[in-house]
């Protein structure tokens, strides 16, 4: 069966691991996922990521999460463009995340950035997801 939101199948995926506590996680692969964990990586909220292949044709992302005290880092993930709505953004218009402290992931023609990234070469695109 296919899935309609690949993206936001991985981020219940890191949201539901977290709140059992586990080290690491499995998700499908795909380009998009990777660059969305690479800028998770970059922002400090997950320690890691590999693809593995399975056999040929078939590739897996392992997700290493991260905890600081015995707590999630990520405290909110949330989808915010789907496939039925698509969210795009100026960079004048583009929310902070929780006065700054999270983070909007966006899809640019620059490649997948974080709102910081974004504003630092001031390009828009759609709004993936919001980090907290």
């Amino acid at each position: 069966m296919s899935m309609s939101d690949p993206l936001g199948d991985m981020l219940t995926r890191i949201r539901n691991g977290q709140m059992a506590g586990k080290h690491t996680i499995t998700s499908p692969a795909s380009k998009l996922r990777a660059n969305v964990l690479e800028v998770l990586k970059r922002e400090g909220y997950i320690r890691g990521w590999e693809r593995e292949n399975l056999r040929k044709g078939v590739d897996e992302l392992k997700i290493e999460l991260k905890y600081y005290d015995g707590r999630p880092v990520i405290q909110e993930v949330a989808r915010v463009s789907t496939p039925g709505r698509r969210v795009y953004s100026k960079i004048r218009e583009l929310p902070k995340v929780y006065q700054g402290l999270g983070i909007a992931v966006l899809s640019t023609p620059r490649g997948v950035l974080s709102d910081h990234e974004a504003r630092q070469q001031n390009v828009g695109g759609e709004v993936l997801c919001h980090v907290f």
